[in-house]
């Protein structure tokens, strides 16, 4: 499967479960680990868990198996679906690691057709 159709998939089922920050970038050209990153926090171990489930349960539904997963018990999840890396993160631990300043030059992507955005994320 497609790198930003697993990206889709996993940014809707970590929204469906209420996941804070949710961030993707594309990568391709900064590395040959992936072609995307997808970042996202839970405000508790136990959602940071329930999230990393949520995204493998839709995407092994959608036939894609991750290659790889690590951290299943700790503050930062990541689940290694080739084309696309999906991280999860305790909040703390996410600034800690501040994955978005490492990869600072990667291009950002639009994830608005994804997520729902309720009003209370709307400035007014």
């Amino acid at each position: 499967m497609e790198g930003m159709k697993i990206i889709e998939i996993a940014a809707k089922a970590l929204d469906s479960k209420k996941a804070q920050d949710i961030k993707a970038m594309h990568i391709t050209d900064l590395t040959i680990l992936s072609d995307y990153f997808l970042i996202a926090s839970g405000g508790s171990t136990t959602q940071v868990k329930a999230l990393a489930e949520e995204v493998e349960h839709r995407l092994s539904q959608a036939g894609v198996e991750p290659g790889h997963i690590e951290g299943r018990s700790t503050s930062w999840i990541l689940l290694d679906y080739g084309t696309a890396v999906i991280h999860v993160f305790l909040k703390d631990a996410r600034e800690f690691y501040d994955l978005e300043k490492l990869w600072v030059d990667a291009e950002p992507v639009d994830l608005s057709a994804y997520l729902d955005i309720n009003e209370e994320s709307v400035p007014e």
